[in-house]
């Protein structure tokens, strides 16, 4: 047998040399391999099951919570006679009809919008032409509608009126609800002194407008003055605890670099502080006179004037076509709030385009358009 087939002969099926065997160093890292494989092994297993684990507890805590919601839901239907009451809808769909006239064109029912237009042209509920005529008139009398009548708001008709018991009593609680704020930061007041005006604004948010209203009454009758000053007494808790928060989250740079430069509690409040917050505090005040404008019409249903004196002499008569254009003249005021005061808090912000007024208008209808095809 030549030397060739001996060494084929000699050789292992895996290509080693047979009769050698490996060494130490050879077997120790065999095993460590097999060692980090298995641990691997057993540590995507581990993980797995907490993975199992989580899902089980979140789908016992989500079932739990859902029972305990529900039996709630339960307790607070059988507190308020939800299952006791009787329903009428019979009674209700006839109100339906009432509150949404329908007439025939062509065998067609529509809306009878007409109904609407009249009644609130009658009543001057969103326009009073006594007072809009001195500008529509050539040449406008501008002293008579600013001056002698008065017409920036009673322009308006009774919306107008809301619109006004709105605006006054947010201006009447600003310098409160800033004052109590600062007293209240603990920067200014320390612990637990300036609890005693968080007290103070939580005491006035405890009570709603309309209650603070019927404590005004025997001040000045039903009329908007009691509205007025509830809505002022309330904006001095809602926007004092919006500005106390946003004192608290102050960065302490600019006051510890006035400190240092020995500047006196007045200075720090006014330039370290308020200079801070100044955009957010003018943002959260528009806020809340968005809120203010629709506790005036709430208010005013207690017989305070404005749409809501109309809302409650319409109910009350069961006017309910009446009563429906008045809450569509509502929610016309109420939007128009809305946009005014979202427009004015983005020009605050930085980082978005400027606008003009005019601009705003007439460019609504494209912007709606572009925002209906995203």
């Amino acid at each position: 047998m030549s030397e060739d087939e001996r060494s084929s002969e000699d050789a292992a099926p895996d290509g080693g040399v047979e009769g050698t065997t490996p060494d130490s160093e050879t077997l120790k890292a065999g095993r460590s391999i097999d060692s980090e494989s298995d641990q691997s092994g057993l540590s995507i297993r581990q993980q797995f099951e907490n993975i199992r684990l989580t899902r089980r507890r979140r789908v016992i805590g989500l079932t739990t919570l859902i029972g305990i919601v529900g039996y709630l839901l339960y307790q607070g239907a059988a507190a308020t006679t939800l299952f006791e009451q009787e329903l009428r809808w019979g009674a209700f769909a006839d109100a339906l009809e009432t509150y949404f006239p329908v007439t025939s064109y062509a065998g067609v029912p529509f809306l009878d919008i007409g109904q609407y237009i009249d009644f609130i042209i009658e009543l001057n509920l969103l326009y009073d032409p006594q007072v809009g005529g001195l500008l529509l008139q050539w040449p406008p009398d501008l002293w008579a509608f600013f001056v002698t009548e008065l017409g920036v708001f009673t322009v308006f008709g009774q919306a107008g009126i809301t619109l006004a018991m709105g605006f006054v009593g947010t201006l009447l609680g600003f310098p409160l609800a800033l004052l109590f704020s600062i007293l209240a930061s603990e920067r200014v007041t320390p612990f637990p002194f300036n609890f005693i005006f968080r007290a103070i604004m939580s005491f006035i948010r405890a009570i709603p407008a309309i209650v603070w209203a019927l404590i005004f009454v025997p001040l000045a009758s039903l009329s908007p003055v009691p509205a007025t000053l509830a809505i002022g007494l309330n904006t001095v808790g809602n926007l004092g605890r919006l500005f106390v928060e946003d004192l608290e989250e102050l960065e302490e740079g600019p006051i510890e670099a006035m400190q240092t430069t020995g500047a006196g509690s007045t200075q720090i409040v006014f330039f370290g502080m308020l200079s801070q917050v100044k955009t957010s505090f003018i943002a959260w005040t528009l806020y809340i006179f968005e809120i203010n404008v629709r506790s005036a019409v709430t208010v005013g249903v207690l017989g305070a004037g404005g749409l809501g004196g109309i809302v409650f002499a319409q109910r009350a008569q069961r006017n309910f076509t009446e009563l429906m254009a008045t809450l569509f003249c509502i929610f016309l005021l109420i939007m128009a709030v809305e946009i005014f005061s979202q427009r004015l808090r983005a020009r605050l912000r930085s980082d978005e385009e400027k606008r003009g007024l005019w601009e705003l208008i007439t460019g609504f209808p494209q912007r709606m358009a572009k925002s209906a095809m995203r």
